[in-house]
């Protein structure tokens, strides 16, 4: 693939109510069924992010017989009850804004502890709302598609946002003309350039220790792989492959390894590098491209395969490589998976909308994937906090 297809996009461009847990046991992935009697001011809102959120997980669904009920009052305490299992929340008295919270942090209570996964109803997932080729916004809500919220205000472009922490995300932005790296408090809205350096600068993703970012830079000349150390600002150059381009890191859990994609052989495909050693291996072959790789939580890495002319989101162990992944979606447009906490669902783009995707297989419980929320615009490159 040519080079300037990888940069197109840039060139172009939970903490109130403590928790009473009692004997707590995973219930595996077969759905149990819940019902909500909550009562009280705005109890309505309340009950729908409540069923949104524990419909998202996949392990529930609403409806009778009700394995689980959940009953109470707001401004008062809500309870569980079902599987021989009890939990208990405060849930004080709010507008819906605050209801549609007390409800994702009961959603992650229930979650984590009647099944055997985390909950990610309290994360949240950054975007771009694309308005034209140079101008697009970064926005942020949560994985019920509630609560968005634009956190630039720029008119210019801005493309590939990361998320550092749970507040904060690196982002390339073109405030000045040309692509600089910034660092965005979400919460606060402050900003910091971190970043300006010659030609492209894209793709900085945080290692998970915070100390080290991945980034692509072309200030010597050809897109190459580097590490920055964040404390000293030091880089460190980990490619050298003049004929070609390198793209998209992603940091292993571990923060030994980046995966990347590179189109060595004048096609994409992904790589994975060992920082210290520098010593790098190809991980994929089959289809016409692999992009957008996000190396999840449990070790495994999402990414975007091509194969007959159309996209999938593809899953695999990238020790075994693409000859053992798993596709996760029917053929489409699919773009940009970014992986869960919860180490089985991931959010990504498809026809210019953002899904939450099922990772495991509808034989096994897996649900067909969701979108986010409905409203007209261009929303692109999700990412999810974890």
């Amino acid at each position: 693939m040519k080079k300037w297809m990888f940069f197109c996009a840039v060139l172009s461009v939970c903490a109130a109510g403590a928790a009473t847990f009692v004997d707590v046991t995973g219930v595996g992935v077969e759905k149990k069924h819940f019902t909500i009697g909550v009562t009280g001011a705005g109890a309505e809102a309340y009950a729908k992010t409540l069923r949104r959120n524990l419909e998202l997980t996949g392990c529930f669904a609403a409806g009778e017989p009700a394995a689980l009920k959940i009953t109470g009052a707001i401004g008062g305490t809500v309870t569980a009850t079902g599987l021989g299992k009890s939990l208990s929340v405060p849930t004080p008295a709010g507008d819906e804004k605050a209801l549609r919270m007390a409800a994702r942090r009961m959603s992650d209570a229930i979650c984590g502890a009647l099944t055997d996964q985390v909950g990610f109803a309290c994360d949240r997932v950054s975007f771009i709302s694309r308005k034209g080729p140079s101008n697009s916004e970064l926005c942020v809500c949560y994985p019920d598609g509630q609560d968005v919220r634009t956190v630039t205000a720029d008119g210019k472009a801005a493309v590939g946002p990361r998320w550092k922490d749970a507040d904060t995300l690196f982002y390339t932005g073109f405030l000045n003309g040309g692509p600089q790296v910034w660092e965005l408090n979400t919460a606060t809205g402050k900003r910091n350039l971190r970043w300006s350096f010659k030609g492209l600068a894209t793709g900085a993703a945080i290692s998970p220790d915070g100390a080290y970012a991945a980034i692509i830079l072309s200030f010597q000349g050809n897109p190459e792989l580097y590490v920055i150390d964040l404390a000293a600002n030091k880089w460190r150059r980990l490619t050298n492959t003049p004929m070609a381009s390198e793209g998209q890191p992603t940091w292993s859990p571990d923060g030994r390894r980046i995966v990347y994609v590179s189109d060595e052989t004048r096609h994409p495909q992904l790589y994975v590098i060992d920082v210290a050693t520098k010593a790098k291996r190809r991980v994929t072959s089959k289809g016409s491209q692999n992009v957008d790789p996000d190396w999840g939580p449990d070790g495994r890495v999402a990414y975007i395969t091509k194969r007959g002319g159309v996209s999938q989101v593809a899953v695999m162990d990238p020790d075994a490589g693409d000859a053992a992944a798993m596709l996760v979606t029917e053929p489409g447009s699919w773009e940009h998976p970014s992986w869960s906490r919860d180490r089985r669902h991931l959010v990504a783009g498809r026809d210019k909308a953002l899904f939450v995707v099922d990772t495991l297989p509808k034989d096994k419980g897996g649900d067909a994937p969701r979108q986010m929320f409905m409203a007209n615009g261009n929303w692109i490159t999700p990412s999810w906090s974890r």
